[in-house]
């Protein structure tokens, strides 16, 4: 088995749009020798200024480096940009932190594996301008061994986290937790279009209600199980959907948009079946 010397360790990096380039940038910053190829030229100048490589071929990219990090637009352009030179794979190192599904990591992880490519698979908890800063984290699955071995390694882009010896758990974690993100801004969409429907001052709402009420809440959304059946027996749920039913009303009277009221559609089904079965 290579063991790869983490103390001098060579990196290409495939792809250079934002997240790309950010993560080249972390890594030259702590003093890897870097390597970057992007699919339309052009984009390299600064990193290259700052002491990086550009390639001009995938080819030589992953040849020049003893790890191949790719970020790319998505799973299509993976498989596209790999397609060609995965018969010369053998032996290789190779992260994907492009974003994809749970099926497509698993599906990338086996194709892989077959021209006998060492995976791992990821997910970038981070967006480009936090990169590189401590609270950042990149969700790894795959063998442990190699995560361990790479780890160290690529710890400048942001702390790495392994979740799992299945390639598609990096996937599903970024998947879900990018869920409860968005979830949480349609929800912060909804109140806002409600003060703003109803004529009150958006600024002074979101700077002293809004954000102080959901930092206040947001504990009791990421609890366990256990935990969370204890609070919602701690607050009725037939009490809990008669105030969703008197928001789904305000909601109403403001005209906010129906795409937003989907959300508290949902939860006052949820409450309504939690008061039923109580």
């Amino acid at each position: 088995m290579v063991r790869m010397n983490i103390t001098h360790e060579r990196i290409s990096i495939l792809g250079l749009g934002a997240m790309g380039r950010a993560l080249a940038g972390a890594l030259l910053e702590a003093g890897r020798e870097v390597t970057v190829w992007n699919r339309t030229p052009g984009k390299a100048g600064d990193l290259v200024a700052r002491g990086a490589r550009e390639a001009s071929s995938v080819e030589e990219a992953i040849k020049a480096g003893d790890l191949t990090v790719v970020c790319l637009l998505d799973d299509s352009s993976v498989r596209e940009t790999l397609a060609p030179v995965a018969p010369k794979l053998d032996g290789r190192t190779l992260v994907d932190l492009t974003s994809g599904s749970v099926r497509q990591a698993r599906e990338l992880a086996g194709w892989l594996k077959g021209y006998g490519v060492r995976f791992l698979s990821g997910g970038i908890m981070a967006v480009p301008p936090t990169v590189g800063t401590e609270g950042a984290f990149i969700l790894y699955s795959g063998a442990r061994d190699l995560f361990d071995r790479v780890a160290p390694v690529l710890s400048p882009m942001a702390r790495p986290h392994w979740v799992g010896e299945d390639p598609g758990f990096a996937a599903l974690y970024d998947m879900a937790a990018l869920s409860g993100m968005y979830g949480i801004a349609a929800g912060a969409d909804h109140a806002v279009a409600m003060v703003h429907a109803e004529g009150g001052d958006v600024e002074t709402f979101k700077r002293e209600v809004l954000g102080l009420w959901l930092e206040q809440m947001l504990p009791f959304m990421v609890v366990g199980a256990e935990a969370s059946e204890t609070v919602l027996e701690d607050s009725n749920p037939g009490m809990q959907a008669t105030g969703l039913e008197t928001m789904l009303a305000a909601s109403e009277e403001a005209g906010v948009p129906a795409e937003l009221v989907g959300h508290l559609r949902a939860s006052l089904w949820r409450m309504r079946h939690a008061a039923t079965v109580a």
